[in-house]
């Protein structure tokens, strides 16, 4: 199709002034606002013009799209003000699930936030005093229970708390990190990377499989300010290895006057062992055995809100609170108030059962299978006869970055559909509302509810039999 046809094609375009004088489109007008609606007509209109420029038939089709103008136009409309953030049915069985917000908020977290959200609060002011306070008091209290000796400052995750630890303590100097604990966390950012926007001088020690006490003692230079050491929470090493041993690099410290850091992530703070949970140490612990500055996430095992939080010896977080990045990577009255809910659970004893995170890392396999049996009856009450159900045994992950290794038994619900695929289920389920995110095993659909809380197995039945309706209805 030559240039002079093309053009012909395109006077076909309707004029955007002439679109908004369509009746239908000013009722819509009325609602949305004029030039909401004229950059949506805009945007349809640009749409069509690259269609009519792809495929030159396509204009044998422009009076259909005139004739679903109206109702093309209220639909993006109106989607243009849904929330991309929908709540979602965590059916995979990863407890803490990076991609879908990892760990979910305790009751009482939940009304502390709404409480301190809908008000004024003292954020910042000395009620006793009656005058400007400071906001990184809170918490502390709470933290100082938790970690007696220690001192602790709260930031908005745990690479703000790295990168501002290393700022602080380590800024234009050599940072002695083993060559196998450069992890690469989400998104790609990576330990080096970290360290260098912490204006930090990286001093790669050891090997990737076995990095020596004596690696790091024959590294250190005057330059030298402080030895790192990263929980490789998200990968194994296996087979022929050797780390140094927290200890030994304490000890080593303290010969040479330097502070010894641990990046734990995880923000575990129980002994996971006897869940059958091994190499996932509590922060307790990385203090007991001397770190200086522990650093770890809100968000994750600790099963509170996002944030990261250092904890340790009261010189370096004074020093750490008064860096002036402090004020960029603080958190607001809304995180606070969730913390401090989430952390007074660990003071009181009732961490296990106020915790969603922990009450589903402590659920029996027995517990969640009478659970799959249940929705697998209602199942088969709104469904008769339409799927195949059957409960088997898996295993749950903690997810987050944390214990890569540990599998926890758990019963999964089996879900098959005469003429739909697997992938076709997992698909449908996505899209149901609320979306339930499942996941496939051995090219079978499978359902973990030890990450479905019991008020939500209604939603995710109602999920399951609405993949059948539909498929009646095409």
């Amino acid at each position: 199709m030559d240039a002079k046809n093309e053009q012909d094609r395109l006077k076909e375009l309707p004029k955007i002034d002439v679109l908004l004088r369509l009746p239908s489109v000013e009722t819509l007008t009325e609602v949305h606002g004029r030039s909401r609606v004229a950059l949506a007509l805009r945007e349809m209109v640009d749409e069509l013009r690259a269609q009519l420029r792809e495929n030159p038939q396509a204009v044998q089709e422009l009076e259909k799209w005139r004739a679903g103008l109206t109702e093309s136009l209220r639909v993006r409309l109106e989607s243009d003000l849904e929330s991309a953030l929908l709540p979602v049915v965590n059916a995979t069985g990863v407890l803490v699930h990076t991609n879908l917000g990892r760990a979910p908020l305790s009751d009482e977290a939940i009304r502390r936030m709404a409480e301190m959200a809908a008000t004024y609060t003292s954020l910042e002011y000395d009620l006793a005093a009656g005058r400007r306070g400071s906001r990184s008091l809170h918490a502390q209290r709470l933290l100082a229970r938790l970690f007696p000796g220690a001192a602790a400052h709260v930031v908005n995750n745990n690479a703000a708390a790295v990168l501002l630890a290393l700022n602080t303590l380590a800024e234009g100097k050599e940072v002695l990190v083993s060559r196998g604990e450069l992890v690469e966390i989400g998104g790609s950012f990576r330990i080096p990377d970290v360290m260098r926007k912490g204006q930090a001088v990286l001093r790669e020690v050891g090997t990737t499989n076995r990095t020596r006490l004596s690696d790091y003692e024959e590294a250190i230079t005057p330059a030298t300010a402080l030895l790192l050491k990263v929980h490789t929470s998200n990968y194994r090493i296996i087979g022929f290895t050797m780390q140094a041993s927290l200890s030994d690099l304490v000890m080593l410290g303290k010969r040479r006057g330097l502070p010894v850091m641990v990046d734990q992530g995880s923000g575990n703070l129980r002994d996971l062992s006897r869940k059958g949970i091994d190499g996932e140490p509590s922060v307790q612990d990385l203090l007991a055995h001397g770190a200086d500055l522990v650093t770890f996430s809100g968000d994750k095992l600790l099963g509170g809100p996002q944030a990261g939080i250092l904890v340790g010896r009261p010189d370096l977080v004074d020093r750490i609170r008064r860096n002036p990045l402090s004020r960029a990577l603080r958190v607001d009255k809304i995180t606070y108030a969730a913390l401090e809910a989430t952390l007074s659970s660990y003071l009181t004893g009732r961490a296990a059962t106020e915790i969603p995170v922990l009450r589903m890392l402590e659920e029996t396999t027995d517990s969640i299978g009478r659970r799959a049996r249940r929705c697998a009856t209602a199942l088969e009450s709104a469904a008769p006869g339409s799927f195949r159900l059957e409960v088997i045994p898996g295993a749950s992950l903690v997810g987050g970055g944390a214990a890569p290794m540990a599998e926890i038994p758990t019963s999964l619900l089996a879900v098959a559909l005469e003429g739909m695929s697997t992938q076709e289920m997992e698909r449908a389920l996505r899209r149901a509302r609320p979306p339930v995110i499942a996941r496939i095993q051995d090219e079978r659909l499978v359902l973990d509810l030890r990450t479905v809380s019991e008020d939500l197995e209604s939603a995710l039945v109602a999920a399951l039999a609405g993949i059948v309706g539909r498929r009646i209805r095409r």
